[in-house]
């Protein structure tokens, strides 16, 4: 990885994958198109992420046939990139060499955050960036576990596990573009969010407390629950 000149410091961008088709949000199209609260729900992240001024710029990655994005979450800020993959990390890895050939440089930060979790908020986004600036490997918005976690088999309660040390993980996921790409392309299509690709490398991510807000809109109940958080925000 080349360094940057000490003179120009890191860039921190925001990567949006937004290719998903939302299969379990029961809805009949995909999740982040969705209207809630007046606007789609992309268009809600976006909105907040527009509002974070440590970004120089967001990228969001659609389909290559996506011809909704437009029509629902435009953002004049944005950049498009309609080069989706199959997966999320195949859209991440693509969307990584879209912001390379906009001028991003290896040892510049991305912050990859789930199109569907529109709750987020500019000062846990910010948060995050301070965390991580100064750290060696990156890391994520996380919660720790409250809850007593149960192992399933066939319906019943197979084994009650340790909940201690665990924590849910959020995004944002904040790492050096560089080394995202060459964790992305060593682990493949399997891995569900980007610290486990770094994981993969050897390396420990950085955990950093995120908020109860901050959940993932995936099952229909989630839509409501977003509905009326939305609504009672200034």
């Amino acid at each position: 990885m080349t360094p940057q000149n000490a003179l120009t410091p890191p860039q921190c961008y925001a990567l949006v994958p937004c290719a998903g088709v939302g299969e379990r949000a029961g809805a009949s199209g995909p999740k982040q198109y969705r209207e809630i609260a007046g606007r789609a729900v992309v268009a809600h992240t976006l909105a907040a992420l527009a509002r974070v001024p440590r970004l120089a710029g967001t990228l969001v990655v659609v389909a290559p046939d996506d011809r909704s994005f437009e029509a629902h979450a435009s953002v004049p800020a944005a950049w498009l990139a309609r080069v989706g993959g199959a997966t999320r990390a195949a859209s991440v890895l693509n969307g990584l060499r879209s912001l390379a050939e906009r001028g991003a440089a290896p040892d510049d930060w991305v912050l990859v955050h789930d199109a569907a979790r529109c709750l987020v908020q500019p000062e846990d986004i910010e948060r995050l960036i301070t965390a991580c600036e100064g750290d060696a490997v990156g890391g994520l918005l996380a919660l720790p576990v409250a809850d007593t976690l149960k192992r399933e088999r066939e319906g019943r309660v197979a084994a009650t596990v340790e909940r201690r040390a665990m924590w849910q993980a959020q995004t944002p996921q904040m790492f050096r573009l560089g080394l995202l790409r060459q964790a992305l392309a060593a682990a493949g299509d399997t891995v569900t969010d980007e610290a486990s690709a770094i994981e993969a490398l050897g390396h420990a991510p950085k955990l950093v407390p995120g908020a109860l807000e901050n959940f993932k809109l995936t099952w229909p109940a989630d839509f409501a629950l977003a509905e009326r958080l939305l609504r009672t925000r200034p």
